[in-house]
Order: structure tokens, then sequence, then C-alpha cells
């Protein structure tokens, strides 16, 4: 049976998205190591699908100020990819690349912004190539753009985009341990629903009452 909404996933189709997440953010978080030159450790990612209100609770609320670094999936998966990175993860980062720290988001200037980027895009490229390679499938990323803004504003892309289809999102939530410093780290991922078919079929999950 094709699935229709996330609700329809079941214990092995979530376990093999898990295993995924397990793995793609392990890659991450050795290129994450590579970028900032600091050992950084991961704990195993909580894979959670999630309607958009809970979501956004996670996340501090609709009005709670976050950063994003968004990509459109192309190929085999069409979509939404949303890496979120919060202050204590971008002050690790900033203080590692560029020796400096921030206590708001305002303070963020085009060179921070710009480190920021390429470290989201290292994260999100790395897990998707842990993904393609699993699975098989062939699958493009746009040019990352950044947005700082509430997080209701920043969640309602994917909402418009996709709200015809679900009011589900896939969150896969981990903490990085870098010098003894716990930074939580969430990345959102939403593909279409034939996509995601396709993905099941090709881990070989699909079709699975």
């Amino acid at each position: 049976m094709k699935i229709s909404s996330y609700d329809q996933l079941n214990a092995i189709q979530l376990d093999a998205l898990k295993e995924i997440g397990t793995i793609g953010s392990g890659n991450a978080a050795t290129a994450l190591s590579g970028v900032i030159s600091k050992k950084v450790r991961i704990s195993v990612p909580k894979v959670s699908i999630l309607d958009f209100n809970t979501a956004l609770n996670i996340l501090g609320g609709p009005e709670n100020i976050v950063a994003g670094i968004m990509v459109r999936m192309s190929g085999d998966l069409n979509g939404i990819m949303l890496y979120l990175q919060e202050m204590d993860f971008i002050n690790v980062a900033l203080d590692s690349v560029l020796h400096e720290t921030i206590n708001s988001y305002d303070q963020l200037n085009e060179l921070s912004q710009s480190a920021l980027v390429e470290i989201g895009n290292i994260m999100i490229s790395t897990y998707m190539n842990a993904l393609s390679s699993l699975a098989g499938l062939e699958v493009s990323l746009s040019v990352p753009a950044m947005c700082i803004n509430m997080a209701g504003g920043i969640l309602s892309v994917p909402m418009v985009e996709f709200g015809y289809e679900t009011d589900k999102i896939m969150m896969l939530d981990g903490s990085f341990s870098c010098d003894g410093q716990e930074v939580s780290s969430k990345l959102l991922m939403m593909p279409d629903f034939k996509s995601l078919n396709y993905m099941l079929d090709r881990l070989g999950v699909g079709n699975i009452d």
C-alpha cells in the first residue's frame, strides 16, 4: 500500500528512516568536525513525525526567532530540507571559524552569515549523500538560502508548499558534543508523497502493511 499520510508510516518504515538519520547525522558530525577543527560527537538522533503546531512548540513557539538554512530537493526526491541552527550551535561554529560569538541574531554580519550558510550546506549535503548512497537515489540540492525569522514564519514555507498534502513534517533532532558543550541541531525534511514512497521502495520497506 502506498502511503498518502505520514500517519501511515509503520514501525519498520520509521526504523528505516531512523537508521538513515543515524548514519547521516554521524557523517554530518564528521564533516562538522573537519570544518571547525574540533572533535564532534552526536547523540543518536530522534526521528519524529510532527504536526506543525507541535513542531513550533519544540522550536520555542511561533514567535521564537530562529535561523534556518533551506534547500530544495529535486530529482528522485522532491521537497524541502531545512537545517535549523540555534544560538548555542551558532556560537560554537562562529567561535571556531571566525573567533567571535553573538548574543542575538541581529549581530550576524555578512561574513558570519556566509560561514553559517556554508556549515549548514555541508551538514545538509552530507546527510543527503548518505541517504542517496543507502537508497541509490539521484538527488540535486538547490543553492542554500539563509532565513532568520520567527519559527512560525520559517515553517510557513513548507506549510504553504505542501499543506495541501499533509499537515505533518519530519524532524531529526540530535545533540552535538564539542569541547564538553552540548549544542542542539534540528533537521526538518519534507519530501512530497510520491518521493517518499519511492524512497521507501528503494530502501526495501515500501508497500508493507
